[in-house]
């Protein structure tokens, strides 16, 4: 039987998993809710691809551009606060793009909502990681990721229904909401205790040891391949797809088939049996 310690701090970690796994699923879902927005915006504004491959790149540039910073000031501010004025930039961002009026508003909106999402990765699994000790941290990671490709399922498909039934603004406006609502209750959702875990001073064990470069700098090569190659598909999959007929919900429906089978293979279900399968004698 689980003294109380332990059933308190496995509240804890369920309720850091439910709350970054959240997190990880709008943040990821806006991501990907880009491939369905630009091509409105194309037709808006009359852009070119060019254009629209640089738009694509300002998210990226401030996606990228920001988890380190992030990180850095988690340390000083506190990560779940950090987290929660991420989201609130991401989801203003979007608004700022889809209803500023131009394309200079488009361009400053993608690259705030880029900016917005890069506190996301750094904090909310950092915060899951400290929620979780030991072996536990592996699933709860392989859960929280999991979460991420939900969203990217769900979010894109929401928005490319509610713009095919309603209006592409209005469906942009109920997004949104979801997206503020949950910066407002996101810090008083993440126990203080396991935000304090990232502190410097709680680290400090930690400094001083080498970690291999090596297998960090072959992760990193297949990081950025992996995502050069899918950032180019998933822009221009949604205009080849346009191109041949294909409306708003039928977009919605395409990307939500292709993320969800990227979901599948990454679900802790199918981890749980690659592991067993490389780890069995």
């Amino acid at each position: 039987m689980a003294t109380a310690p332990q059933a308190t701090a496995g509240a804890r970690g369920r309720r850091v998993l439910w709350v970054c796994g959240g997190a990880h699923a709008l943040h990821d879902g806006y991501t990907d809710l880009l491939g369905i927005l630009l091509p409105l915006l194309r037709d808006q504004f009359a852009l070119g691809y060019t254009a629209i491959g640089a738009l694509r790149t300002l998210y990226a540039c401030g996606m990228a551009g920001g988890q380190i910073p992030a990180g850095l000031l988690a340390e000083r501010i506190g990560g779940r606060w950090l987290l929660a004025g991420g989201t609130a930039l991401a989801t203003l961002g979007y608004l700022f793009a889809g209803l500023g009026g131009g394309l200079a508003a488009a361009a400053i909106g993608v690259a705030l909502s880029g900016i917005g999402s890069s506190t996301q990765h750094p904090i909310a699994s950092s915060l899951v990681a400290a929620a979780h000790e030991g072996a536990a941290s592996r699933p709860a990671l392989g859960s929280y990721n999991f979460a991420g490709d939900v969203g990217k399922v769900v979010v894109p498909a929401l928005f490319a229904f509610l713009a095919a039934a309603w209006d592409w603004r209005a469906g942009l406006v109920a997004i949104a909401v979801v997206g503020l609502v949950s910066a407002l209750a996101l810090p008083g959702l993440v126990p203080a205790s396991v935000d304090a875990s990232l502190r410097p001073a709680t680290r400090a064990a930690y400094a001083g040891t080498e970690l291999p470069r090596g297998p960090f700098r072959l992760l990193l090569a297949i990081g950025v391949t992996d995502s050069a190659v899918r950032a180019g598909f998933l822009t221009f999959l949604p205009f080849l797809l346009s191109a041949k007929g294909a409306d708003l919900a039928t977009l919605g429906v395409a990307l939500a088939l292709l993320f969800a089978g990227g979901a599948a293979a990454s679900s802790p279900a199918a981890i749980s049996a690659s592991d067993s399968a490389c780890w069995r004698p």
